[in-house]
């Protein structure tokens, strides 16, 4: 009997691959990230480990599929509800990387408000009196507008306050008592949230009552000298009305670490903008949280394939009416 095969769509810490083919599981790369491309690759995997999109074509070209883990927290990209209707569970892991992301957040907050890359640029050229054309801002002090309050968002509430940043938060599923434990102030009005921010720093899942949660109106709420930080989901925010707001001077700074369209285009508003600092998606990629993503990607799909509930369903009540019911 052959054995399982676990199809990798983008490559994961080594360690994953290690334990799946301890456990006795094949595994193999595929040869595009986009797996709707490389349907052949598809017919005979029994797991499959997406860093992105696996949309409802690559799964129906994948007869064999018994589980897909998304590696990282958000599933937005996967068609969870096209896995469902087949009887394929759906792993994630909610908690591996979201210390490094919430350090990633802080760290674009430090960058922008110090024009990092700018005087990182003015060294190298030996422009040595930058530090007087650089308008550059504290945070100590500073009133840090938390949207979202998951795991990273409170993170990131904990981080700030050791910055010595007045934290709020706008969550409308949190409990006042979760945020107030934590030394930070709930705000129900998301306008006051916004106009009262120095820092905004983005931490909501991608859905259809998120998307653009910053637009053009609620952009148009913050100081001057705000600085917006996203490093949740790109659809978060409305980029043309971002890119007008930085380029009119009605906002300091940016720090993306995720864009609506990815890679992004040079046609992208915000592309020739000096006040947004920009990082490739690459917030939980420490090597640290990618060798625990990839860890408990690799111990769910063995649940799975073994026949044991796995911990982290993104639909836990479907166990039971998933298609395959026997080990693999």
């Amino acid at each position: 009997m052959t054995s399982p095969l676990c199809l990798i769509a983008e490559p994961i810490h080594p360690r994953g691959a290690q334990i799946l083919e301890q456990a006795g599981i094949r595994t193999r790369l595929a040869s595009n990230a986009d797996l709707t491309q490389v349907p052949s690759e598809l017919a005979d995997v029994d797991a499959i480990i997406v860093r992105n999109a696996l949309p409802a074509a690559a799964m129906d070209a994948a007869p064999r599929l018994a589980v897909i883990a998304n590696h990282g927290t958000g599933t937005d990209a996967v068609d969870t509800a096209h896995a469902l209707a087949l009887g394929i569970p759906v792993v994630y892991t909610p908690t591996t990387n979201v210390r490094a992301v919430a350090e990633h957040a802080i760290m674009l907050m430090l960058a922008v408000a110090r024009q990092v890359v700018v005087a990182d640029e003015a060294t190298r050229l030996g422009h040595s009196r930058a530090q007087f054309r650089q308008p550059m801002l504290s945070l100590h002090g500073k009133v840090l507008t938390v949207l979202g309050f998951g795991h990273t968002g409170r993170y990131v509430a904990e981080m700030a306050r050791g910055l010595g940043m007045n934290v709020q938060v706008w969550s409308p599923n949190s409990p006042d008592a979760g945020i107030v434990a934590l030394g930070a102030t709930p705000v129900r009005n998301l306008d006051q949230a916004l106009a009262t921010a120095d820092v905004v720093s983005m931490h909501r899942p991608l859905r259809p009552d998120t998307r653009h949660t910053l637009d053009r109106n609620t952009l148009a709420l913050l100081k001057p000298t705000a600085i917006v930080i996203n490093t949740s989901r790109g659809g978060l925010i409305d980029e043309q009305a971002l890119a007008d707001s930085l380029s009119s001077g009605r906002l300091f700074g940016a720090g993306l670490d995720v864009l609506e369209s990815e890679p992004m285009s040079a046609a992208s508003p915000l592309a020739g903008l000096r006040n947004v600092i920009f990082t490739p998606h690459v917030a939980g990629s420490t090597q640290d949280a990618l060798h625990d993503t990839a860890q408990s990607c690799v111990m769910q799909i063995i649940d799975v394939l073994q026949g044991r509930k796995p911990v982290s369903l993104v639909h836990p009540d479907a166990w039971e009416s998933r298609r395959f019911q026997q080990p693999r």
